[in-house]
């Protein structure tokens, strides 16, 4: 089974996966500019309770992996980085103006996607399956985590 994550009061395990575009799809990431934007990643997220697990990038998009906390905010988090990211990837990267002349860097939208765990499926036959007198037809914990 994963390792859990803990608080005080719960465990859990959250993973996201998150797919920034660069607006109008322009082509402008390169390794030192997902370089940085890593790094203004991993320096907003403990700030939202989030902890990078991976980044990769394409020439118009990021591909995130991350953990997060029940208490995180991730909407917040998705805004204040795009929005700290932009400024500051604009700002050190002049060459970045010649394909995005306005202030975005980043698209407005995005895709986040839930991660890691049992499928939904496994998941629903679980708990349509709880409180049956039959044993056969529920489910044992290694069933969900593996």
């Amino acid at each position: 089974m994963n390792d859990l994550d803990h608080n005080a009061h719960s465990v859990y395990l959250l993973y996201y996966h998150l797919i920034m575009v660069v607006k109008y799809r322009r082509k402008v990431i390169d390794d030192v500019i997902s370089d940085r934007a890593e790094n203004i990643f991993t320096y907003i997220a403990p700030k939202y309770g989030i902890t990078l697990e991976e980044w990769n990038h394409d020439r118009d998009h990021v591909h995130v992996m991350f953990r997060a906390e029940p208490k995180s905010e991730i909407s917040k988090f998705i805004n204040a980085y795009k929005s700290a990211s932009s400024r500051l990837l604009k700002k050190e990267y002049p060459q970045i103006k010649e394909k995005l002349w306005k202030d975005a860097f980043w698209s407005q939208s995005f895709c986040l996607l839930s991660t890691g765990g049992a499928p939904v499926e496994v998941i629903r036959s679980y708990i349509e399956s709880q409180g049956e007198k039959k044993r056969e037809q529920s489910l044992s914990v290694s069933d969900i985590s593996g």
